[in-house]
C-alpha cells in the first residue's frame, strides 16, 4: 500500500474539465504545431563555474526536459521539502548531463571522462587549490560522491550512494584541499516507517492565545506518521571523506541542515532541527540548534531557536545570518533583532555581533542598525560592507564598517529604494583570499572597490563596471556595455585589474564567455554557441514607451513574427505581463528591459507564439503605485486596467495589433492579473491564466508585497479577488495548473474553485490540471501539451475571430 503523502496518481485531465470536450482532448498528451514543438528540445547554453585561480571554466551541460515518467517517480512532500525516497535526495532538482573543462585563454576544451553513463550530475565544487572538483551524482538508489582531476579531466567515484540530500542543500563541502565533509545516511538505518492502517486517534492542533499569523504554504506535515517520515529521511551523520576515499564519522545522527567549515578548517558550524515540529510552517521555521563542532565535539552553542510560526511579523527572533567571517581563521558573525520601541524614529532594530575562537568570551557587539541587516561582505579588519533594508519603505542602505574597530562609526555609502534600478550601485566585485573565501576586491593600494551591475537606464540595461573611491565616496565608470552587444562583467582575471572575464551576446548571437581588455578594448571569445532557434533568426525585441491616462510612463518589449512586414496589416496579439507594486511613480516608470540581449525562447513564456503568427508584447510594465499615503493595492483594479488599456492603445496606434484580436496571459501573479483584467475590462478577446491564485481569502495573511491581512483590509481583498467577480468574465479563459504546485498560496484548489465558479455562470472556460507538475512545469510531455493548449485556445478564440475592418 502506498503512503498517502506520496504524490497521487491522476487518472487523467478529464476529471475537472468541461464535459463537452472530446475524450481525446482530455486524457492524452498532445503536441503543438511542429515549429513550437521544436522549441521544447532546443539545446540550452551550458552553466559555467570559474575555478578559484580563474584559469579554467567548468562547463556543465544542461539536461533536456525530463520525461513525465521521471516526474512520476515516488515523491514525499514533507515540511516544504520534496524528497525522492529512492535516492534520499530532492525529487525535482535541476541536474547536468556532462562536464567540460575550458582554459580561460589558449587551449582546447576537454570533456570530463569516467562519469557513469546517463549521469544526473547535481552539485559541482572546485577545491581551493583548483586541482579537483567534487561532484555529486544522482543514481537510481542514492547519491554518490565523485571526484574529477582537473588536470587529466578524469572522474572517479569516492563513495557509494550514501549521501543525504533530502534538504535540497549541498550534501558535501570541502574542508581543505584533500578532505570533504559529507552528510550521509546513518549507517544501519532501517526501512522507512509504514503508515498505520488504522489511525490511533485524531490529528489535533491547538493554540493558546498566541498570535501565529502565517502565510499559506504547501507540503506541510499533517500527522505523526509524516513526522516520523521526516525524521527518517532528513537525519544524517557527519563524516569526512579524503580524496583517497577514506571515510571517518565525526558526528552522530541528527537533523542536520547546514555544515559550514571555518576558513581555517578547524571548526564546523552546524544547524540541527529538532522537535516540536509544526503543521503550519515549513522546516526552515522549525526549532533549530546552531552549534560549533571541533573534530565532532561541540565547543559552542550560538543559539537554540524556538519554533517560529508567525511568518508575517518581520524577522525571526534570535540570531540570524550566522556565518563565518571570511577574512579570519574562525570568527562567527550574526545579527539579532532588538526589542521594538513602537514607532520611535530613532530606534535601532538590529544588533551585529561577532565572536572569535575559542568561543570562550562574550560576543562582541559591533554596531546597531536602524533596519534589518541583510548581508555582510567581508574585506579585512579595516573594511567590510553591511547592507540593511526596511520592507515597509523598500529602503536599502549599504555601510562601510571596520570589523576590527568597534569604536569606528559606520559610514554610509549608498541609500536608495530597492525598486530604484537606475540608482543601483551594483554588487561589489570579489576575489579569493588565502583561505579560499570570497572577499572584497580592492585596488593595489586598498583605496578603491569595484562594483558591477545591470546599469539600468531609460534606454534599457547597459551592464557596467565602476571603480569606487573609499575616501571621496565617488564612482568612476571603467566600462559600460554598448550596442549592438549586451555584455556583463563576471570577474577580474589579472592582478592589475585590467583584464575582465565577461559574458557577451547580441540580438543575432547567443554568444558566450569572453576576455575583455580595459586597456585597449579588445575582446577575445572563449566559448560560443550556435543559434538554437533557426526559425526565429532575425527576431528582435523593440523597447516601446507609452503613457497611461494618469500620466505614468510605461514600457514593454514588442516582438513581431519572423518575416512580418507592415503591409500585412494588424496582427492577433498576445500580451504577457506581471504587475508589480511601487511606492512612487519614479520607480514605477523605470525601464526594465535589455534590447541588445539575444532572444532566448523560454517555452514557459510568450515568445513561442511568434512562430504561430502572433505579435507579442512581453513584460509591459503594470505598476500598482501607492500615492498620497495610500497603499498600492487600494486602487489595484483601476491602475491595472489603465495600464492594460494604455498598452493595447499603443499597439493599435503602431498599426501592429488588431484591437479585436488581443489576448492577455500570465503565470502565477500574472494569472491573477489576467483574471482580473477579464473581469473588469473588455479589452481582451481571450485570456490564459497559469498557476494562479484567484480568491484572496485563501491567502488571508498577505500576498506579494501586501502586508495587511484580510481582517485589516477586507474590502481590498474582496475587490482584488477575481473569484468574487466570476460572473463578470465573458471572454474565454483557459486555466492551467500544476497538480503538485509547491508555491506559497497558489494551491491547485484555487484554479479548481475558480473554474467551478466560471462554469456555474456559463463562462467559456477550460481547466487543465497537469499531473505531477509543480509551480513551474518541467516534463517534456507537459511542456508540449501546455503549448498545444495555449496555441489551440489562441487560434480558436483570438486568431479565428473576425479581424477589425481596415479603415477606408
Amino acid at each position: 500500500m502506498s503512503h498517502p503523502r506520496l504524490r497521487p496518481i491522476l487518472l487523467g485531465l478529464v476529471l475537472l474539465i468541461s464535459p463537452t470536450l472530446r475524450a481525446e482532448d482530455a486524457d492524452t498528451y498532445r503536441r503543438p504545431s511542429p515549429a513550437l514543438a521544436a522549441l521544447v528540445d532546443a539545446p540550452l547554453p551550458p552553466a559555467a563555474l570559474l575555478s578559484p585561480g580563474r584559469k579554467t571554466l567548468l562547463l556543465m551541460e544542461r539536461r533536456e526536459a525530463p520525461s513525465i515518467a521521471e516526474l512520476s517517480q515516488p515523491e514525499l512532500r514533507l515540511a516544504g521539502w520534496r524528497i525522492n525516497p529512492a535516492t534520499n535526495g530532492p525529487s525535482r532538482a535541476l541536474t547536468y548531463s556532462a562536464l567540460r573543462l575550458k582554459p580561460v585563454g589558449e587551449g582546447p576544451e576537454v570533456r570530463v571522462i569516467g562519469l557513469p553513463d546517463g549521469a544526473a550530475i547535481a552539485d559541482c565544487q572546485w577545491s581551493r587549490d583548483a586541482r579537483h572538483i567534487a561532484v555529486t551524482v544522482n543514481r537510481a538508489n542514492g547519491i554518490e560522491l565523485w571526484l574529477v582531476d582537473a588536470t587529466t579531466a578524469q572522474a572517479r567515484r569516492l563513495t557509494g550512494p550514501i549521501l543525504n540530500g533530502a534538504t535540497g542543500t549541498e550534501p558535501c563541502v570541502w574542508l581543505n584541499d584533500s578532505t570533504l565533509v559529507i552528510r550521509r545516511i546513518p549507517e544501519g538505518r532501517g526501512a522507512a516507517p509504514i503508515a498505520p492502517t488504522v489511525p490511533a486517534g485524531p490529528v489535533v492542533q491547538e493554540n493558546r492565545g498566541t498570535r501565529t499569523a502565517s502565510r499559506t504554504y504547501e507540503d506541510m506535515l499533517q500527522n505523526a506518521h509524516d513526522e516520523a517520515l521526516f525524521e527518517h529521511y532528513v537525519k544524517s551523520e557527519l563524516a569526512t571523506v579524503s580524496i583517497d576515499g577514506a571515510i571517518e564519522r565525526i558526528a552522530p545522527s541528527a537533523l542536520h541542515t547546514r555544515v559550514a567549515p571555518s576558513p581555517d578548517g578547524r571548526y564546523l558550524l552546524v544547524d540541527k532541527l529538532h522537535r516540536p515540529y509544526s503543521h503550519l510552517v515549513p522546516a526552515t521555521r522549525f526549532p533549530t540548534q546552531i552549534v560549533v563542532l571541533e573534530r565532532g565535539r561541540q565547543v559552542y552553542q550560538v543559539a537554540d531557536l524556538p519554533l517560529s510560526e508567525n511568518t508575517t511579523s518581520g524577522v525571526r527572533a534570535g540570531p540570524r545570518g550566522v556565518q563565518w567571517r571570511a577574512d579570519a581563521p574562525a570568527t562567527l558573525s550574526w545579527t539579532t533583532a532588538l526589542p521594538a520601541r513602537g514607532e520611535a524614529k530613532d530606534q535601532k532594530r538590529d544588533a551585529w555581533l561577532m565572536l572569535a575562537a575559542p568561543f570562550t568570551g562574550k560576543p562582541v557587539e559591533q554596531h546597531r542598525f536602524e533596519y534589518y541587516v541583510q548581508s555582510v561582505t567581508w574585506g579585512d579588519d579595516s573594511l567590510a560592507l553591511v547592507t540593511e533594508s526596511w520592507q515597509r519603505t523598500r529602503t536599502q542602505r549599504t555601510w562601510r564598517v571596520a570589523p576590527g574597530d568597534t569604536k569606528q562609526a559606520p559610514q554610509l555609502l549608498s541609500e536608495r529604494s530597492s525598486l530604484d534600478r537606475y540608482n543601483d550601485p551594483g554588487r561589489p566585485a570579489l576575489t579569493r583570499n588565502a583561505y579560499g573565501r570570497m572577499v572584497l576586491q580592492r585596488s593595489a593600494d586598498g583605496s578603491k572597490l569595484y562594483f558591477y551591475g545591470a546599469g539600468a537606464s531609460p534606454e534599457g540595461d547597459r551592464p557596467m563596471l565602476d571603480e569606487f573611491d573609499l575616501a571621496t565616496r565617488k564612482s568612476r565608470r571603467l566600462w559600460r556595455s554598448a550596442p549592438p552587444h549586451y555584455e556583463e562583467f563576471v570577474a577580474f582575471l589579472d592582478a592589475g585589474l585590467t583584464t575582465l572575464l565577461t559574458r557577451r551576446e547580441s540580438i543575432e548571437e547567443p554568444g558566450g564567455y569572453c576576455i575583455r581588455s580595459l586597456a585597449d578594448g579588445r575582446v577575445t571569445p572563449i566559448t560560443n554557441a550556435p543559434n538554437p532557434y533557426a526559425g526565429l533568426a532575425g527576431v528582435k525585441g523593440e523597447l516601446i514607451r507609452y503613457q497611461r491616462a494618469d500620466g505614468t510612463a510605461l514600457s514593454g518589449t514588442l516582438y513581431l513574427p519572423p518575416g512580418y512586414k507592415p503591409e500585412q496589416g494588424p496582427l492577433p496579439t498576445l500580451i504577457w505581463a506581471y504587475p508589480r507594486e511601487h511606492l512612487s511613480a519614479d520607480t514605477a516608470e523605470q525601464v526594465n528591459a535589455a534590447p541588445e540581449k539575444f532572444t532566448r525562447i523560454s517555452v514557459n513564456g510568450p515568445l513561442p507564439f511568434l512562430l504561430a503568427g502572433y505579435a507579442v508584447l512581453n513584460d509591459p510594465t503594470m505598476p500598482i503605485i501607492g500615492r498620497n499615503g495610500a497603499q498600492p493595492n487600494d486602487t489595484y483594479i483601476e491602475q491595472l486596467v489603465a495600464s492594460a488599456k494604455a498598452a493595447v492603445d499603443e499597439l493599435v496606434r503602431r498599426g501592429v495589433t488588431d484591437p479585436k484580436r488581443v489576448a492577455i496571459a500570465g503565470h502565477s501573479y500574472g494569472a491573477f492579473m489576467t483574471a482580473n483584467l477579464l473581469a473588469h475590462s473588455t479589452l481582451f478577446r481571450a485570456g490564459i491564466a497559469r498557476s494562479g491564485a484567484y480568491n484572496r481569502t485563501l491567502t488571508p495573511f498577505g500576498f506579494q508585497s501586501e502586508t495587511r491581512n484580510f481582517w485589516q483590509a477586507p474590502a481590498v481583498y474582496a475587490a482584488m479577488s477575481p473569484f468574487n467577480h466570476a460572473d463578470k468574465i465573458k471572454a474565454p479563459l483557459l486555466l492551467i495548473h500544476g497538480e503538485a504546485d509547491d508555491n506559497a498560496g497558489t494551491f491547485p484548489v484555487q484554479s479548481e474553485r475558480f473554474y467551478a465558479a466560471l462554469k456555474g455562470h456559463g463562462a467559456t472556460t477550460r481547466f487543465v490540471l497537469l499531473p505531477h507538475e509543480a509551480h513551474g512545469y518541467r516534463a517534456r510531455e507537459s511542456l508540449l501539451h501546455m503549448l498545444w493548449e495555449m496555441e489551440t485556445w489562441l487560434d480558436r478564440h483570438v486568431k479565428a475571430s473576425a479581424p477589425t475592418a481596415p479603415k477606408p
